[in-house]
């Protein structure tokens, strides 16, 4: 049986990189004696895959990994004994059982991030700056230049940013995600201050993941779901 694991990921555990959060997930799974499937071969682990690893010091309310289990019991009761394991930050929002098929993985399925960016006080833009917002997107190109291994290259931002808008002091965007056009708010918030004049200070940004989603529709007619919807509760 393969599941997705909903789970929130707040407060100090923010700054626990990837790698750390997986070994803290497998122990999880072992005290709250969740069946989980091992691979064969000399070195066998816990099958367990994230749909989109989280940045260090970004927080979330909606990021997701998938695993193999043996058995299962109700998607509540899964839920209820991996609660009583979580250390302070750390919350598992939901199971639920997804098909057992190589298209159905969640980290091949990522299309869109949703994220909400507040702004240390010393380092928020200066009065008038949402209403810019508009005529940012209304470019035609936003070139940006993204760091690869092999160097810099020049990229076109502006279509992978399916929504940005002002919610009270911080901005809410809706960015292209997945292994091929994995757009950072980082590289967004830098190019709309460029824009403004008003460059940011290193560390200026709070950024909060509230979602994931994939995308039912094609690339001129978006259809976003969170990965959650596409699997059922376990009764």
């Amino acid at each position: 049986m393969k599941v997705r694991v909903k789970f929130s990921k707040e407060g100090p555990v923010k700054f626990v990189g990837h790698l750390d959060t997986l070994r803290y997930f497998q122990k999880a799974m072992r005290r709250a004696k969740i069946d989980v499937a091992y691979s064969e071969g000399y070195s066998p682990h816990m099958i367990m895959s994230f749909a989109s690893p989280l940045g260090v010091g970004v927080t979330t309310k909606g990021d997701y990994f998938d695993m193999e289990l043996n058995s299962a019991d109700s998607s509540k009761e899964m839920v209820r004994r991996l609660n009583c394991t979580m250390a302070d930050g750390m919350h598992i929002l939901s199971i639920r059982q997804i098909p057992d098929k190589k298209s159905s993985n969640g980290m091949a399925l990522v299309s869109a991030c949703d994220y909400l960016v507040s702004f240390r006080k010393e380092t928020i833009f200066q009065d008038g700056w949402k209403d810019q917002i508009e005529s940012f997107l209304a470019r035609e190109n936003i070139i940006c230049e993204k760091k690869t291994k092999k160097g810099t290259r020049e990229i076109d931002i502006r279509p992978l940013i399916y929504q940005m808008e002002a919610r009270g002091e911080s901005i809410f965007l809706k960015l292209s995600g997945g292994s091929v056009n994995n757009l950072k708010p980082e590289m967004v918030l830098n190019a709309f201050s460029d824009f403004l004049g008003q460059p940011l200070s290193p560390n200026a940004l709070m950024i909060h993941r509230s979602e994931i989603y994939a995308d039912l529709g094609n690339e001129s007619d978006h259809r976003f779901l969170p990965l959650e919807c596409l699997g059922t509760e376990i009764e």
